[in-house]
């Protein structure tokens, strides 16, 4: 089966096998607009649905990508991910688990808006969110298991994140500096006002030093 046979089989026969509500989703992709009020619906869980997010934020379903734009970006306006720190498509009638590698998005693109509290940072996701980093969308850091190499996440919506690419993580890093103040002895990045540590400047030498 060539790449084109396989992407379209996943637009069409394996998806009607899914349950009725994200099928009444499927038939408005790409005539949507607005976020649904997720957070409002309270449906039985109907169990769990073979859907993936790659750690890369490629959706898969029944191990394969899911190749239409507009599909994904549906299944990504109706996720929510609950107290029980598991992540779910929910309609008004169902609510089907599903995988997370990683993050729910990931962050490709960074750009800097002039604002009376400073500069705020702002980034686009894979799935065609705005996020301006502040106080309700702040920053996290954490270190990646095996490699130690940083990762950043950005709070999208409720606890919903984006993951930054490693080529924004980079650029992310070369706009950091020591914090002032209370901030003094730490290095991290400002976005409406507001200091979000990386690290310890002494983690930061020792590292520096390390490669050197």
């Amino acid at each position: 089966m060539s790449e084109t046979d396989k992407q379209g089989s996943l637009d069409s026969a394996p998806m009607t096998d899914m349950p009725d509500g994200l099928k009444a989703l499927m038939s408005r992709a790409g005539k949507e607009k607005g976020m649904p009020p997720v957070h409002l619906w309270n449906p039985d869980f109907c169990g769990d649905l073979d859907m993936r997010i790659a750690s890369d934020g490629t959706w898969f379903y029944l191990g394969s990508p899911i190749g239409r734009e507009a599909l994904v970006r549906l299944f990504a306006s109706v996720l929510r991910k609950d107290d029980d720190g598991k992540t779910y498509l929910v309609t008004p009638v169902e609510k089907i688990g599903i995988i997370v590698e990683d993050a729910h998005f990931q962050a490709v693109e960074m750009a800097s808006k002039p604002s009376d509290a400073g500069d705020i940072l702002t980034f686009r996701t894979n799935v065609g969110d705005l996020v301006l980093v502040d106080q309700d969308h702040p920053f996290r850091f954490e270190l990646e298991d095996g490699t130690a190499g940083l990762k950043a996440y950005i709070s999208v919506r409720g606890n919903l994140e984006a993951r930054l690419t490693r080529a924004l993580m980079y650029d992310l890093v070369e706009l950091a500096n020591e914090g002032t103040g209370a901030h003094q002895g730490q290095f991290g990045v400002m976005s409406a006002g507001l200091f979000y540590p990386i690290c310890s400047m002494e983690a930061l030498n020792a590292f520096e030093a390390a490669l050197a």
